[in-house]
Order: C-alpha cells, then structure tokens, then sequence
C-alpha cells in the first residue's frame, strides 16, 4: 500500500474520531457572564438525584469562567417564596427569572438515568444527564448536550473474587454516592469538552 493512501486513511480515521464541533453562532451572540442552574428535572425513580446532583454543578462551570448562582440558594430563595418543586420552577417564564436573579443564561438539566443496577456477580451504576443553555432575554437556545458514563463494578478474576467484589462493592456503595461521583464526571467531561462543551467563560483563568 503506497504511503499517500496510508496517510488518506488515518486521515479519515482520525477525522471520524473528532467530536462534530456544534453550532456555536447563537452562544457568541448572546454570550452568558453569569449562569443561573435550577435544581435538575428527575426522570427516574432515585428520590435523592436531585440533591445529590446539585452538588456535583457549580465547580465545573465556575472553572470553565462563568459566574454561577449556587443551585443550593437559587432552590432555597425560590422554595422559601413558595415554588417547591424542579417542575414549578420551570414554569416560571424565563423573563421572571431574570428579574429575580439577573442572570444572563438558565442551565437547564434533566436527570435521565441514576442508579446502580445489581446482578449476581457484577454491579453497574450509570448516570445520564441532558443540558440545554438557555438565553434567558431571549429565550434563545445556546447550546445543548447528553452525556452518559456508567462504572462496572466487577472487576475479573475468578467466581469467588467475584462474588467478593461485588458484595465489597455493594457495601462500599451503601456509605458512599457513586452516582455522585460519576455525576461530577458527566459534568466535567460534558460542560468542559473543548470541541462540543461550554465555550470559555469570561472569568476563565482569573480568581473565582
């Protein structure tokens, strides 16, 4: 095989291999400062998605140079002034809440999947979160993603260290948050993709 069609085709390998960079026209024209996050929408059975979830958001936007409203104050405010649920503040219109937080864009995320599944010998717990960015003057969407990560708990080896990994597992998920820590890692790799996430805030590289 001659050299050029080598290098045709790795070139072709690599090209399919690159993330399509989405259209990014509406984000620079309406380019946020500041994000206000809404606790998630919950589509699945998990009742603690939610808080655990609300955690797992601030770091990674305030790193990629956004001002973020913390989600723990924002459903805080918002509880306190009777709007109890993730679905009730989502009817409030996008003008309202600008008004009330003077932010320039909603993050606006739904939980689709949470939860670790058990079989006999093996544990998988997946986490599957959507995002829309969302102009708030406007009503304009800037930009959108899903991102899904799931960690096997079985690691090999013979039955019996099997079934001993997977009760350790099992045990070891009873006092921690998986889901969390695998949120925290949807976030990361989803908001701060550099072909297909965020673009760059503003206050990125100074002092948050």
């Amino acid at each position: 095989m001659k050299l050029t069609t080598i290098l045709l085709l790795l070139g072709v390998f690599l090209s399919g291999c690159t993330p399509t960079r989405p259209d990014y026209s509406l984000y620079e024209r309406h380019f946020p400062k500041s994000i206000l996050v809404l606790p998630p929408l919950n589509e699945t059975a998990s009742i603690e998605a939610t808080n655990q979830f609300m955690h797992t958001i601030t770091t990674p936007l305030a790193e990629q140079g956004y001002y973020v409203f913390p989600v723990a104050v924002i459903d805080r405010i918002l509880r306190e002034n009777g709007v109890v649920s993730p679905v009730e503040m989502r009817q409030l219109s996008l003008k309202k809440l600008k008004e009330i937080f003077g932010a320039d864009a909603l993050l606006d995320i739904t939980i689709e999947d949470w939860g670790t599944q058990y079989l006999v010998i093996a544990s998988t717990t997946t986490v599957t979160v959507s995002y829309r960015l969302v102009d708030l003057e406007t009503g304009a969407l800037l930009w959108s993603g899903k991102r899904s990560l799931s960690d096997n708990g079985n690691r090999g080896g013979g039955l019996s260290n099997q079934l001993i990994g997977a009760l350790v597992h099992a045990v070891s998920n009873t006092l921690s948050q998986p889901e969390s820590d695998l949120a925290r890692r949807t976030n990361w790799e989803m908001l701060r993709n550099r072909h297909t996430g965020l673009l760059p805030g503003p206050r990125l590289g100074q002092r948050q």
